[in-house]
């Protein structure tokens, strides 16, 4: 090769060799795409590479397969299928009110259509919303071909702010804090549309809180309460663990955190760790227990006392893509809060997945398949 014809090579290769920028490969952790269909420019969708939670039943209840790995069965129990659902609220230890608020206006946003404001088209979040994230669960039905109601109203609340069982709660005690509250005046019986929902705050603890359970539903014994009701508790883990039950809004230490190269959490919508965690679970609970209220209706496994239900086979799973240590596409907003679904009044939530009958699979109001 002449002298010309090398340097005529040589610059060549210098103009079409890449850039060095183009060279750095995109860090993995966070995967983002531009929402064309959203009104707001400023949102953008994201897929964060997080580590799993450390709660031991999270990794083995992570299905995102077909129905060939997932055998949910109906055993021909009822599902909450009267209509509307009636929930009434406990408020166990001392709440802030506008911790109470949030977690209202996210059960208020279940029903499509409730009270006078939301029969105008106006008044109803936009698409995706928590009413269409309850269509999933309303999917469900029992032996008669009744579904899970859509409609779901707070019917009653009772505040119990000295504790009057104590701040050391058990899956037993919990119950005479049902019963408690059953006798207090202007919070009834419902023993045909009633759920009873246990809130505890931040400063009271529950029998495996942190270590096994963020949150479960059973049913009263008739014995303790006077009536089989169905019920739920869910605990505010913003002191006690939020890396493991406000997931994924804190992680856990041993990751290291942004500083030392590790993912970092995402930023709740409503800016409160153990609050907006804890909204996730109690949607978690509540779609489980319309399904499955008397422990004997859907659910996957042969043993009813520890069953895989249609929250527990989506753990972790918060939009398209989810898997493998994502948490699956979700929206951020210009303030880098993020979210999956609108609620009422402006909200924003970030709730899991749940398994669809229909599809076999987890389903979500954000999916973008």
């Amino acid at each position: 090769m002449s002298p010309t014809q090398f340097t005529v090579s040589l610059l060549l290769v210098l103009l079409l060799r890449p850039s060095n920028a183009s060279l750095v490969p995109r860090p993995q952790q966070d995967q983002t795409l531009s929402l064309k269909t959203t009104p707001h420019p400023q949102i953008q969708y994201h897929n964060p590479k997080l580590p799993p939670r450390s709660l031991s039943l999270a990794s083995s209840k992570k299905f995102e397969g077909s129905s060939d790995l997932v055998q949910l069965r109906y055993h021909m129990g009822p599902v909450l299928s009267n209509s509307p659902i009636n929930l009434y609220l406990i408020w166990y230890g001392r709440w802030a009110s506008p911790q109470k608020l949030l977690i209202k206006d996210f059960l208020l946003s279940i029903s499509a259509a409730s009270g006078r404001r939301s029969s105008s088209a106006a008044a109803q979040p936009p698409s995706p919303s928590v009413a269409e994230w309850w269509r999933t669960a309303s999917l469900y039905t029992d032996q008669t071909g009744a579904n899970v109601s859509r409609a779901v109203v707070v019917a009653g609340e009772h505040e119990d702010v000295a504790c009057s069982h104590g701040r050391s709660l058990t899956r037993l005690s919990v119950q005479q804090v049902i019963a408690t509250a059953a006798r207090a005046a202007r919070f009834p019986v419902d023993h045909r549309n009633g759920v009873y929902l246990v809130l505890t705050a931040e400063d009271v603890t529950m029998q495996d809180f942190c270590r096994a359970v963020c949150g479960f539903h059973y049913f009263t014994f008739p014995s303790m309460v006077g009536y089989t009701l169905p019920y739920a508790w869910v605990g505010n883990s913003g002191r006690q663990c939020p890396e493991v039950c406000a997931y994924p809004f804190a992680i856990p230490g041993y990751m290291g955190g942004a500083a030392a190269g590790g993912p970092k959490p995402l930023s709740p919508p409503n800016g409160d760790v153990g609050v907006d965690g804890m909204i996730s679970v109690i949607g978690h609970e509540l779609a489980e227990l319309s399904s499955n209220p008397l422990v004997n209706a859907w659910y996957a496994g042969e043993d009813p006392t520890a069953p895989t239900e249609i929250g527990d086979l989506c753990e972790g799973l918060y939009g398209t893509g989810g898997g493998g240590g994502y948490i699956g596409q979700v929206m951020r907003d210009g303030g880098g809060r993020s979210f999956n679904m609108n609620g009422r009044s402006g909200r924003r939530f970030l709730v899991q997945w749940l398994w669809s009958p229909v599809l076999k699979a987890c389903a979500g109001p954000n999916a973008l398949d």
